[in-house]
């Protein structure tokens, strides 16, 4: 029986990741003519054109953007068996970069120590952090982000999960602001003042209004800004209440001239938890980043 050319399926990975074969082949080290000739020969395996021409670009038919994921995940199941059985990893001399996807807020409060400790015993490790413009796993499916840090949205089922740490929202005010010093801030005194809230979509209530609607009141939205980062800063400098996960205060330079109460309605609590794809699941190197940043978050934010 013929035997497929493995070589064929490192190839079609690059090329279907890359959609150029120019780019294909520096990756690989190929000539151009060379990475033409592997295209050819994959058509002709796959019975499919796999890349064609759109204008002056390359994009994938259909058959090729169906086996994109497959063929992704089969190159690192490859990877993983041929690589040698070392169970154990030596993190000092670990030389890798992670990419975590995670919001303003996580990187201000927890990425200080992060970043100080994996220096520490990791020092050939760099942790990237990207921002979450969406709620979505298709960057841990493409393989483009190893951890995705933040509250469940609607991820695949086969995405693994594991919280971190219980938060809570709070309310915030400026220093100098009439509630401010207050240790019991009612409902009604919590309504009287106008709000700034965060969304990316820009929508006009939050988790507080439906406790206050139970209550028979209703609070003044005076903006809507993309992040929390923006609430804290619309705070400081008006007299507008801010809504934010208590996490948010946790860095002192953030939380500076901010005064922080407790909601006088009752609130969904808030589940942050690490999220990666299962072809990381036995990866040496990955294991320890997960169990890293489990460790830092819930010694700097104990149940």
């Amino acid at each position: 029986m013929t035997q497929p050319d493995l070589n064929l399926l490192f190839a079609l990975d690059i090329l279907l990741a890359e959609r150029s074969v120019a780019a294909a082949a520096r990756r690989l080290g190929l000539s151009a003519s060379a990475m033409s000739r592997t295209l050819s020969r994959l058509r002709e395996t796959t019975g499919d054109p796999l890349l064609v021409r759109a204008g002056r670009t390359m994009v994938l038919t259909p058959y090729a953007e169906a086996i994109r994921e497959r063929t992704q995940n089969a190159v690192f199941e490859a990877r993983a068996v041929l690589r040698p059985a070392t169970p154990l990893l030596d993190i000092a001399s670990l030389r890798q970069m992670f990419t975590l996807r995670a919001n303003d807020g996580f990187v201000e409060a927890f990425g200080p120590t992060l970043i100080a400790q994996a220096a520490a015993i990791a020092p050939g490790v760099t942790l990237r952090f990207t921002p979450k413009a969406e709620k979505s796993d298709k960057p841990l499916r493409e393989g483009r982000v190893d951890l995705e840090i933040g509250v469940l949205g609607e991820m695949g089922p086969e995405i693994r999960v594991q919280a971190l740490f219980r938060d809570r929202f709070v309310g915030v005010v400026r220093s100098g602001h009439p509630l401010a010093q207050q240790q019991t801030v009612s409902a009604e005194q919590y309504v009287s003042f106008a709000h700034v809230i965060a969304s990316r979509r820009g929508l006009l209530s939050g988790p507080v209004d439906e406790g206050l609607a139970d209550a028979g009141l209703q609070r003044n939205i005076a903006a809507v800004v993309p992040g929390f980062p923006a609430v804290l800063a619309v705070a400081r400098a008006t007299d507008l209440i801010a809504l934010v996960p208590a996490s948010f205060l946790m860095n002192k330079a953030t939380s500076e001239g901010l005064w922080m109460f407790e909601l006088p309605v009752k609130t969904r609590g808030i589940t942050v938890s690490q999220l990666w794809h299962p072809r990381s699941e036995v990866d040496p190197a990955h294991r320890w980043l997960r169990q890293f940043v489990l460790n830092v978050c819930r010694t700097l934010r104990p149940e």
